[in-house]
């Protein structure tokens, strides 16, 4: 999914100055972006009091919406470089271009997981045959030094793996959580799962006390670690924690996002992540040239140009907020 916001604000993130290194209950508020068509999607990161959540660097929840008679989503071809989209739905359906000629069509609970590297171009759209809601998240991951230079690919996993407890169903998008993996491909130690609980479950899920989480809401009344959590927005719980208390007082869903704090400085403008002004420079040139990214077929409809570059320096830093 694209950055449609035409006037990016550059995002300085990364490093681990701002990590908050003991448990916290820190709520996020959402800023709501027009993504397109008849989408409009609220963002949670990157947020003014937080940057990113391991190496999860931005999120985005939409729905649900009613696109009975709409087209629903349209976002036309755009470039990445530098991270993995990862899309996730609870209804309706997203039909994924790329330049790698891939053609997917994402359904509920399914993962679609798209590593940009060192560049790629893709687009997303509701099928012309639509469900009438749509409801999802759409997330990245920032790619660490080592590998935010490989060839570009597209995974599509309908099989994940579970964790259960009374009341409580946990499907694992990416990472690991308490002894399961899933096959999607992970560059940093990470988690994001999505979390399915029964109205009245009272449960404890166990986590990695060196990862930083967070959790955001997608539907129902949840209470995590005693913080109601509405739909739409997000609570940053930090480090340190062995276990995470989560309480439903209706049924629920929520995604829970984690991953050992991300080390490295980065510069993050549009839909592109880097580590220097002039590789953004660079991106968007080649964005623009039409070269490097390749092209995305069968999308019925011009990509999307680059914004401008704004006229401060983008310079990478750590976590700042």
């Amino acid at each position: 999914m694209s950055n449609l916001d035409r006037a990016p604000v550059p995002a300085v993130c990364g490093g681990r100055g701002f990590v908050v290194a003991e448990p916290v209950r820190e709520l996020l508020t959402p800023r709501r972006v027009q993504l397109g068509g008849s989408t409009e999607v609220r963002r949670l990161l990157p947020n003014l009091g937080r940057r990113m959540i391991g190496a999860w660097a931005f999120v985005d929840h939409y729905g649900p919406d009613d696109i009975a008679g709409e087209p629903g989503m349209q976002v036309p071809p755009h470039p990445h470089m530098g991270l993995q989209t990862v899309s996730w739905l609870h209804d309706g359906e997203v039909l994924h271009r790329d330049s790698t000629g891939s053609l997917q069509e994402i359904r509920p609970r399914e993962l679609g997981l798209m590593t940009s590297g060192r560049a790629i171009s893709h687009s997303e759209e509701s099928p012309r045959d639509h469900a009438r809601l749509l409801h999802g998240a759409q997330l990245w991951v920032a790619l660490p030094d080592a590998h935010r230079h490989t060839e570009p690919r597209f995974e599509h996993h309908a099989a994940l793996p579970e964790v259960t407890a009374p009341g409580l169903t946990a499907t694992l998008i990416l990472g690991t959580l308490d002894g399961a993996a899933s096959p999607g491909t992970a560059y940093t130690p990470i988690t994001g799962a999505d979390l399915t609980l029964t109205e009245g479950a009272d449960v404890r899920l166990p986590l990695d006390p060196g990862f930083e989480y967070a959790v955001l809401a997608m539907s129902g009344e949840t209470h995590v670690d005693g913080v109601p959590v509405l739909p739409g927005s997000m609570l940053y719980l930090g480090c340190g924690r062995t276990e995470l208390p989560l309480r439903a007082g209706s049924d629920a869903s929520v995604m829970l996002l984690g991953g050992e704090p991300f080390d490295e400085e980065l510069v993050m403008f549009w839909n592109w992540i880097g580590r220097s002004q002039q590789e953004i420079e660079q991106a968007r040139a080649d964005w623009m040239e039409g070269t490097r990214f390749g092209t995305v077929k069968g999308y019925d409809g011009a990509p999307l140009p680059a914004p401008e570059l704004p006229a401060v320096p983008l310079k990478p830093r750590g976590r700042v907020r």
